[in-house]
C-alpha cells in the first residue's frame, strides 16, 4: 500500500524530531513517500495529482482542508481517490479529533497503526461554500473576524493557543466587530428568510471548534452524514455569544441544541444561503477567505473515505459518550 505523506512545516508541532518521528513510524506501516509544504496552496496542488493510496497529512485543520480539496478537485485521470489519513499537528485539530482520533500525534499515530491494520475505513460528507468545501465549520462576522485577527498575530509569530484565541474574541468584541447593525439574512428552501443576524455558523454535522479539550456542538448527535446545521445569533451581547457557548458545551448531555430568545438555528440541510447587506468576513475551517457578500452552502454526502474508528468518544460534561456514525461499512 502506498501512502503519502504530507507535512506543513508551520503547523503548532510539526517541527523538528516530530515530523521525522511521524515519517519512520509510518515507514514501517506504508510505502511512504514525504512532501513538505512550501506556501499556502501546495497541499491542495500535491493532493490533486497524488498517485497513492493513502494521503496523510500531519499538520492542523487548514493543511487538512487543503488536502481535502485536492481531493475533490481531482481530474477524472487521477481516479481513483486516496482515501485520507489526518495525524494531528495543529493548535485545533478539530476535524482529527471529530472523526475520533487522539489530540496527541504519537497516539494518533499508534490508533491509525491498529486502523490501517483492520482496515477500518470510512465514508463521510463534506460541506461546500461556494466552490471551497469544508470538513466541520464555516463562519460568516464576528467568528471569521476572529480567524483573521489570529491569522495575523500568527504570522507576527505568535503561537497558536486557546489563550490567544479567547484573547482575540474579547478584543474584537470590544474593539472591532460591528453590534449595532446586523448585516446577515439566512435563506434556505421551505422557510422564511430569517433577517438581522450578527453572524452565523455552518457546520458540517460535527463540533464547531474544542476549547480545552470539550466539543462545543451545534447540536447534540454529529455524525458527519446527515447534512448542514446552522447557529446564528440576532443580537451581538456578550451574554448571547457566553450562554450559546455553554449550551454548546452542554447539547450532548441535555440531548437538545443551543436554543434562546437570540438564536437561531437549523438542523440536516442539504442547502443553505447566506446573504450579507455589507461585505462580511467569512472562513471555513478556521482559514479566513476574505470578504464576501454571498455564500450558498450546499452538503455532499458520502464524498471522502478516510481513515477512522467505527465511533467517536468524545468526554461530555464528565461523562463518555459514544458517538455512533451512520455511514459505517
Amino acid at each position: 500500500m502506498r501512502g503519502l505523506l504530507i507535512i506543513n512545516p508551520q503547523a503548532t508541532t510539526t517541527s523538528g524530531d516530530a515530523a521525522d518521528q511521524v515519517a519512520k513510524r509510518l515507514a514501517g506501516l506504508v510505502d511512504l513517500e514525504v512532501a513538505y509544504t512550501r506556501y499556502r496552496g501546495h497541499a491542495r496542488e500535491l493532493a490533486a495529482v497524488a498517485d497513492c493510496d493513502l494521503l496523510i497529512v500531519f499538520g492542523g485543520d487548514g493543511a487538512v482542508n487543503e488536502v481535502v480539496n485536492g481531493l475533490m478537485d481531482r481530474p477524472g485521470a487521477a481516479s481513483p481517490v486516496p482515501a485520507l489519513v489526518t495525524i494531528p499537528g495543529g493548535g485545533g485539530n478539530v476535524f482529527a479529533r471529530a472523526l475520533g482520533l487522539p489530540a496527541a500525534p504519537q497516539a494518533a499515530l499508534a490508533k491509525i497503526a491498529d486502523l490501517l491494520a483492520a482496515g477500518s475505513y470510512r465514508s463521510i460528507g463534506l460541506s461546500r461554500a461556494g466552490q471551497r468545501y469544508f470538513t466541520f465549520s464555516a463562519g460568516l462576522g464576528m467568528d471569521a473576524e476572529v480567524v483573521r485577527e489570529v491569522e495575523r498575530q500568527r504570522a507576527r509569530g505568535r503561537k497558536e493557543s486557546q489563550t490567544l484565541f479567547m484573547r482575540t474574541v474579547v478584543r474584537r468584541y470590544y474593539r472591532g466587530t460591528d453590534r449595532r447593525t446586523p448585516a446577515l439574512t439566512l435563506d434556505r428552501d421551505g422557510a422564511a428568510p430569517v433577517t438581522g443576524l450578527f453572524m452565523v455558523l455552518v457546520t458540517n454535522s460535527a463540533p464547531w471548534t474544542y476549547v480545552r479539550g470539550r466539543p462545543l456542538l451545534p447540536r447534540p448527535d454529529p455524525d458527519f452524514s446527515s447534512g448542514l446545521d446552522v447557529l446564528g445569533l440576532d443580537r451581538l451581547h456578550f451574554s448571547d455569544i457566553l450562554g450559546a457557548m455553554h449550551q454548546m458545551f452542554r447539547a450532548s448531555g441535555r440531548n437538545r441544541p443551543p436554543s434562546g430568545k437570540h438564536v437561531v438555528t437549523a438542523h440536516r440541510l442539504d442547502s443553505v444561503t447566506i446573504r450579507c447587506s455589507r461585505p462580511t468576513a467569512f472562513h471555513v475551517d478556521g482559514e479566513y477567505l476574505g470578504q464576501t457578500e454571498e455564500v450558498e452552502f450546499t452538503f455532499v454526502p458520502d464524498a471522502l473515505r478516510v481513515v477512522a474508528p467505527p465511533t467517536a468518544d468524545l468526554v461530555i460534561a464528565g461523562r463518555r459518550v459514544i458517538l455512533v456514525n451512520d455511514d459505517f461499512g
